[in-house]
């Protein structure tokens, strides 16, 4: 059994991988900020990094800060990585960072070249959007009366479970370069979406769609963020919130993405 190091173990993604690579016999190490005795800020790096990596053989990076840092982070775990030796790399990536001109996206971008120069063996996946994301930003808008939405723009929700299969397969097996996009069951409206989480939490809100201006809105209306011939996934948005309401959680909300 292999030595791996998930990093962002106790996020949304990160901790699904960490509970199937253990299962499957692997000494596992989670790294994240505050999880010892690995807790490593990897935009800081430091000696706490060099040790989380020492006699590892996989790297499951899923480690994200949409506020920013990604690149950073990367680049200390590359250069920790190569000292130690680790022979395989595995990073979660989005759908569409290379052609959506959204800040986020350029960055997960720039930390997959960043992956693919570094040396190492390596695996890259990207996947679509996260039903718990969806579900939050959702849960966000409809605290107004009226459920504003952005005109045009459709998204392709996958269960976050079968992300991390897929991923803790992959960290399992040789480095793949570039592997399958991963995409969610089907193309859905963020009408159809939004409609699906207000009948499953019980609000009642008027859905109005608004244009927007830029170039990111017009590459998400175009669907540059879509992986239709990809769509892989089996869960749907509607048995994700009937999941939520089972277990208590109310409103559908899970997360972020990563």
């Amino acid at each position: 059994m292999a030595t791996i190091l998930v990093t962002g173990g106790t996020g949304t993604l990160g901790r699904l991988v960490t509970e199937r690579l253990r299962a499957q016999g692997h000494e596992v190490r989670v790294l994240s900020r505050h999880a010892e005795p690995y807790a490593v800020d990897l935009r800081e790096g430091g000696p706490g990094l060099d040790a989380a990596v020492d006699g590892v053989d996989t790297v499951v990076h899923c480690a994200t800060g949409p506020r920013g840092g990604d690149e950073q982070a990367a680049a200390h775990l590359v250069a920790a990585a190569r000292r130690a030796g680790v022979g395989h790399l595995v990073y979660i990536s989005i759908v569409g960072v290379d052609r959506v001109p959204f800040g986020y996206y350029r960055s997960k971008f720039a930390v997959e070249r960043m992956v693919e120069e570094s040396g190492l063996g390596w695996t890259v996946l990207r996947a679509t959007q996260f039903h718990d994301l969806v579900a939050t930003v959702l849960r966000a808008l409809a605290k107004l009366p009226v459920l504003i939405l952005p005109a045009g723009v459709s998204d392709q929700p996958v269960e976050v479970s079968e992300v991390a299969d897929r991923l803790a397969g992959l960290a399992e097996g040789p480095p793949a370069g570039r592997v399958a996009d991963m995409g969610g069951p089907a193309v859905r409206t963020f009408p159809e979406l939004a409609r699906a989480y207000l009948a499953a939490t019980g609000r009642r809100r008027p859905v109005v769609q608004v244009p927007l201006f830029g170039p990111a809105y017009r590459s998400f209306r175009s669907g540059g963020h879509l992986a239709p011939q990809q769509a892989v996934g089996k869960g749907t948005f509607e048995e994700y919130l009937a999941a939520r309401s089972a277990a208590g959680t109310g409103d559908g909300g899970g997360g972020r993405k990563r």
